[in-house]
């Protein structure tokens, strides 16, 4: 089923307040979600919303939250989220964070208490729009071995960065520290597809390749992705005093409880540190010799992080956003959720 990104968001946002958000959260939840499937992140976009509706509805996300924004320092804060909508939380103390680096030239905010924030990129993009560079990081619920290891200890624990540059185009880096995020699995379990076989182990430790026999995920390019999420887990966990690593809190086994997740959000101000324009004209400038270097064998071209999103978007602008049967018949459905989350494994299982 295809649909226009307007028609994506307000399915949704009316889905969210359907399971008892304000209007304004669902604005916010729907709005990052969007974003997701609008770049072709379908892993983070519409595929989520029966959970998080099953979620709010059950009380594990805090419908009324009594936000507490805190500075410790000239460029440091701490924003407390009352185990609120995620994408909400992360959205705020990102403008906190901007409006923190207007003055100092830096800010470190961390973000405490909060419910999963969904797509990294869409913060950090956030804050390059506003001329600033960004970097962003988030705990998840164990689900991937540690090198060398055969039992989940750590999550995925996603990066983002992102930059601006002197024209429209904007950078923006966003990963997991695994070799594919769990969101890729879910959203090849929901078209029934199969997955690489470098992506996740069975119960056995073997490699696999059917997305319903997962037992761990394997870390990026092995210690050096290993080395990246435990790096995650101490900056958005441990250094916010929230739990970390195999104690975070489960993404399914009680939805009647808050999450506690941590996000740390990191800005910088290229006019402290050099001519803003200059800045953003060299960045713009390392793109086009990047654009103009010649592809290998096998490649139409270079792309620089971000732009295959924004061609995307371009083409769904256009012809539509593909969205799953299934999940859009929810969406349309008069039900909230069909209690499919409640009680389950870190895999949904």
């Amino acid at each position: 089923m295809k649909v226009t990104k307007q028609a994506l968001f307000d399915l949704i946002q009316q889905k969210l307040m359907k399971a008892g958000l304000p209007e304004e959260a669902a604005y916010d939840v729907a709005d990052v979600l969007t974003f997701a499937d609008h770049r072709g992140i379908h892993s983070h976009g519409a595929v989520r919303v029966e959970y998080y509706a099953e979620r709010i509805a059950k009380g594990g996300i805090t419908i009324h939250p009594r936000y507490q924004f805190e500075k410790t320092g000239p460029s440091t804060a701490i924003f407390d989220g009352d185990n609120g909508p995620g994408h909400q939380v992360a959205k705020i103390g990102m403008q906190h964070a901007i409006d923190m680096a207007r003055e100092s030239g830096i800010a470190v905010v961390g973000m405490k208490h909060l419910s999963h924030s969904g797509a990294l990129g869409y913060f950090v993009e956030q804050a390059a729009k506003e001329g600033m560079v960004a970097l962003s990081m988030c705990q998840s619920d164990p689900m991937v071995v540690p090198f060398g290891g055969t039992e989940p200890y750590f999550g995925t624990n996603p990066i983002a960065f992102s930059a601006p540059t002197s024209d429209e185009r904007i950078i923006t880096f966003d990963m997991a520290t695994t070799v594919q995020a769990w969101g890729k699995v879910l959203d090849a379990r929901s078209k029934g597809e199969s997955i690489p076989d470098t992506w996740a182990v069975n119960a056995q430790g073997e490699p696999t390749t059917d997305s319903r026999d997962v037992h761990a995920l394997l870390p990026v390019a092995g210690p050096k992705g290993y080395g990246l999420m435990m790096m995650v887990d101490i900056l958005a966990g441990s250094l916010l005093g929230v739990p970390h690593g195999m104690h975070v809190s489960s993404m399914y086994e009680d939805l009647t409880k808050g999450r506690d997740l941590g996000q740390l959000h990191i800005v910088i101000n290229p006019s402290y540190f050099t001519d803003a324009d200059q800045f953003k004209r060299q960045v713009a400038q390392m793109l086009d010799e990047l654009k103009a270097q010649p592809a290998a064998p096998g490649f139409s071209e270079i792309y620089f992080p971000g732009e295959r999103g924004r061609l995307r978007s371009k083409k769904y602008d256009q012809e539509g956003i593909e969205i799953v049967d299934e999940i859009y018949d929810y969406l349309k459905s008069d039900d909230v959720h069909y209690d499919r989350y409640h009680g389950k494994n870190r895999f949904a299982e």
